[in-house]
C-alpha cells in the first residue's frame, strides 16, 4: 500500500495516481469530481492506500475545495500544493507531456521525493468561505458592470 497518492484535478473530473513498491503507478482516470468520485475515491483508497497516507493535489482555483475538504473529513492528510512548485518540479524532470494522468504520477512523484516538505492542509473556517465567496462575486459584478458602461459608451 502506498503512502502517498497524487491528484490531478479540474473543474469537472480528477485523476489520481500512487507509486507501488515495484516502480510503476496505480491510477485511476476521470472520476467525477462531484461525491459519486469522492465516493469511488475512497474505495480506491481503501485498498491501494494506507490509512495515513498523504494526499497531495494543486490549488486549482476552487475546484480542489470540495474534494480536499472530503478527505480531510476521512482523515487522510490532505497537502494543496501551489501549482508553480509541480510546474517547476516537472520542468526540473523534463516532462513534457501534460496530460491529467501524467499529472497526477507528476504530483504523486513530488510528494514522494519532498515527503519531509509536505505540509497539511486544514480547511478555512466556513465564515471565511462565506466570506471569500461574496468577495469573489463582488468582484464578478464589478467587472459585468463596468462591460456595461463600457457598451453604454460605445452606443452613444
Amino acid at each position: 500500500m502506498s503512502s502517498i497518492v497524487g491528484i490531478d484535478i479540474a473543474k469537472h473530473s480528477f485523476d489520481i495516481a500512487t507509486l507501488q513498491a515495484n516502480g510503476k503507478y496505480r491510477t485511476k482516470s476521470r472520476l467525477a469530481n462531484e461525491a459519486t468520485g469522492f465516493q469511488t475515491l475512497q474505495q480506491w483508497l481503501a485498498k491501494y492506500a494506507e490509512p495515513s497516507a498523504w494526499i497531495v493535489m494543486e490549488a486549482t482555483g476552487v475546484y480542489h475545495e470540495a474534494l480536499a475538504e472530503y478527505l480531510h473529513q476521512l482523515g487522510y492528510r490532505v497537502c494543496v500544493m501551489n501549482p508553480a512548485q509541480i510546474a517547476r518540479y516537472a520542468q526540473s524532470q523534463l516532462q513534457r507531456v501534460k496530460t491529467d494522468r501524467v499529472d497526477a504520477k507528476l504530483i504523486a512523484d513530488y510528494g514522494q521525493r519532498h515527503l519531509d516538505k509536505l505540509r497539511a492542509w486544514q480547511p478555512e473556517p466556513l465564515a471565511v468561505r462565506r466570506l471569500r465567496a461574496l468577495v469573489r462575486r463582488l468582484e464578478d459584478l464589478k467587472e459585468i458592470e463596468q462591460m456595461e458602461l463600457n457598451r453604454l459608451e460605445v452606443s452613444d
